[in-house]
């Protein structure tokens, strides 16, 4: 089964799951009339919601790169994941204004020992999905099924929390209790959203991913080779699961094309060797200068003007900077 096919399996039995577990906490609300349980089944609500866009989102992601989408379609992932902050974040407004409301005009409550039983068991269920989830979406570098199953395991802490809450409400039968309950729960589904949405906005906007960069540039500089005399400009965009990368490599100035093309494609399976094999790499050669010299590793050198001295630093830093900033 290939990558594609496999992340949507995975996500059909998220959202399979999720509708059953909704159902279940509707049920524990309508018999218990909770309003601390009614946080767990709209934020359901928000799981089946985001599973069904999240599975399309995937199916779409997996479609081959054509003529209109040269990049691939692997930014729809993104998108899934931004729709689902926001409707967790909405969730979550939707809570506590109901936790409000419920502390000025209190309910009766009953049957709240069900009740209980059906939030743990569901919190349990939430949290081994969404370990499934991640553990999928890293391997396979999925946004979607990350976000999605963070998102699952953080129903399990709130649900963790509310077990706890309605014990103590059980025992003391104090009604305020279920409100403040749907007020600290509707806050941190409300901040939960934000953080997803926050991450999603910032790849959506194709924001530098320092720490990958720095795995590549400690991949260069550890493999090396001598004909490298510099790289810089090094940029990443990432679509999907698919990083798309370019950089200026700076080489003797007398290769001829067969020679600059091969130092090319070396640089290039070296990445991908380090890194991911899931790359499309573009690289700008640029001939040597005099000034080079003194930086150049290539001892065969029939042209060198000046003795070598040390080699060109290929730290984040240098790696990264684009022709202008070294002009400065």
């Amino acid at each position: 089964m290939d990558e594609g096919r496999l992340k949507q399996k995975v996500q059909t039995v998220i959202v399979s799951c999720s509708v059953i577990l909704m159902i279940g906490k509707f049920i524990a609300f309508f018999m218990t009339n909770s309003v601390g349980i009614l946080t767990d089944a709209m934020e359901s609500i928000v799981n089946v919601a985001a599973g069904f866009i999240g599975l399309y989102s995937l199916h779409l992601a997996a479609k081959p790169k054509d003529e209109g989408h040269p990049f691939g379609h692997g930014k729809i992932e993104l998108i899934s994941a931004s729709i689902e902050g926001l409707l967790i974040i909405l969730a979550g407004v939707l809570i506590v204004f109901e936790g409000i409301k419920r502390l000025f005009i209190p309910s009766v409550i009953e049957k709240l020992d069900i009740g209980i039983y059906i939030i743990a068991g569901a919190g349990i269920i939430n949290y081994l999905l969404g370990y499934y989830s991640i553990r999928t979406g890293k391997k396979y570098d999925s946004i979607a099924l990350v976000a999605g199953g963070k998102h699952l395991q953080s129903d399990t802490y709130s649900s963790i929390g509310l077990v706890i809450g309605l014990i103590l409400m059980y025992i003391t039968r104090i009604r305020w209790i279920d409100s403040a309950l749907a007020l600290i729960f509707g806050t941190i589904i409300i901040f939960t959203g934000i953080s997803i949405l926050k991450k999603t906005v910032a790849n959506l906007m194709d924001k530098a991913d320092k720490e990958i960069l720095g795995i590549i540039a400690d991949i260069i500089s550890k493999n090396r080779q001598p004909d490298w005399i510099d790289i810089h400009n090094l940029k990443m965009v990432k679509y999907g699961s698919y990083y798309y990368i370019d950089c200026d490599l700076t080489l003797p100035w007398y290769y001829n094309i067969e020679e600059g093309h091969s130092a090319c494609i070396n640089l290039e399976k070296t990445i991908c060797k380090g890194f991911t094999d899931k790359i499309s790499f573009s690289v700008h050669s640029d001939s040597c200068a005099k000034s080079y010299c003194r930086h150049c590793q290539v001892t065969n050198c029939a042209y060198r003007k000046q003795p070598f001295i040390s080699p060109l630093q290929l730290t984040l830093k240098e790696i990264t900077e684009s022709d202008e900033e070294r002009n400065e």
